[in-house]
């Protein structure tokens, strides 16, 4: 008998009573019944991302919310200052250039967080910037940025914050209206416990302003448009009705388990326990900024990290990420987030001991169960 563990930082696993929902007749979707599903969702989405103004829902991935963001709110030809701190930070970037956005790239050495001298140094140099994107957890090097204080440096130069909390939102503290951030993004497939599928984005009253002021290019991802419908809680276009129903059974979920506030607690301690077993098994952390939503474990010299990451999941039936882009075969990421608890943790930690003593390289396992002492699900 084999059980298979999902901690990658996304896809991340579903409980079964969202799965049991998804499993449920289609109902159709322009009925009172779905009208009262999208309004009760939006509503509790609302507590999630700290904000009064209503969440969009956009059956696209957390990277569709992202164009959202920029089509709606930057014209092409105006500038936005992109962190690039790592592959997400990157995707900002790439789609500004899609759409005639100039990019003015603030590049960051990955596994740093960005420095906010530096942000408020590029407002200065770029006064006319209509927008900062950046990360809150950098998903592919396990890194949190300070979203608050860089709030505070764009509301000071009116430019609008864009924040991708794709892997973040549910599972890091994220107040958007009492911090000023502007544009908020994410995805279904993470903290929100869902599978792929649904992109959600909430905007500030001043992101809205500038929504209908921007020369807009685009068509499905007009953001107007799902206002508009939204006020009668409804969409524009079909949506993904199904995946919207089982989101209302997993904020349900997040509520039984105390609200989002419990589990932005919770998964800071799982964090926490994360980064001292691997640091007691001799493993050294990638992130100089850890994120709570991802741990990134640097693999030990000499040792094929692809190898291992793919021997803990055909050997061990444990699923992480390893690194992308100049991190393939360096580190491995550990996701803590969601439906996960100290449980899959530990195993996953112990499948990477497994792994890496199979590669050669045997390491201390034994202070991996204390420092999750006193965690449970």
């Amino acid at each position: 008998m084999r059980k298979e563990r999902l901690l990658s930082p996304g896809p991340t696993p579903v409980p079964a009573e969202v799965l049991l929902e998804l499993a449920k007749p289609v109902i159709h979707h322009r009925t009172a019944e779905n009208r009262a599903i999208v309004r009760e969702v939006t509503d509790a989405l609302k507590d999630v991302f700290k904000t009064k103004n209503d969440p969009v829902i956009l059956a696209s991935s957390g990277t569709g919310a992202m164009e959202a963001a920029i089509v709606n709110t930057v014209a092409a030809g105006e500038k936005a200052i992109c962190v690039r701190g790592g592959k997400f930070g990157e995707r900002w970037a790439e789609i500004c250039e899609a759409y005639g956005v100039t990019p003015v790239c603030l590049d960051v050495e990955w596994g740093s967080p960005v420095d906010v001298v530096a942000v408020g140094d590029a407002l200065k140099a770029n006064p006319d910037a209509a927008a900062v994107c950046t990360t809150l957890c950098e998903t592919s090097t396990g890194t949190v940025n300070d979203i608050e204080a860089l709030a505070t440096l764009t509301c000071d130069a009116g430019a609008l914050l864009v924040v991708d909390a794709i892997s973040a939102l549910g599972a890091m503290e994220l107040r958007m209206d009492q911090w000023g951030v502007d544009i908020v993004v994410s995805g279904s497939q993470k903290a929100l416990m869902l599978p792929p599928g649904l992109g959600v984005i909430a905007l500030s009253d001043k992101a809205w302003a500038r929504a209908e002021q921007a020369q807009r290019t685009c068509y499905y991802f007009d953001l107007l448009k799902a206002r508009a419908s939204l006020a009668k809680d409804d969409t524009p276009w079909t949506p993904a009705h199904t995946l919207i129903a089982a989101l209302r059974r997993s904020l349900e979920v997040i509520q039984s388990a105390g609200g989002v506030e419990a589990m932005w607690a919770f998964d800071a301690a799982l964090a926490k326990a994360t980064r001292q077993a691997a640091e007691s098994m001799g493993l050294a952390l990638f992130s100089k900024a850890p994120a709570n939503a991802v741990t990134a474990i640097t693999l030990p010299d000499g040792v094929d990290g692809a190898a291992v990451v793919t021997a803990m999941a055909d050997t061990y039936g444990v699923r992480v990420a390893g690194g992308q882009a100049q991190l393939k075969g360096r580190i491995c990421r550990i996701a803590h987030m969601g439906y996960i608890d100290a449980f899959d943790v530990i195993c996953a930690l112990t499948a990477l001991g497994y792994a890496l003593a199979d590669a050669g390289h045997p390491v201390d396992m034994s202070g991996i169960a204390a420092a999750f002492a006193g965690l449970s699900g």
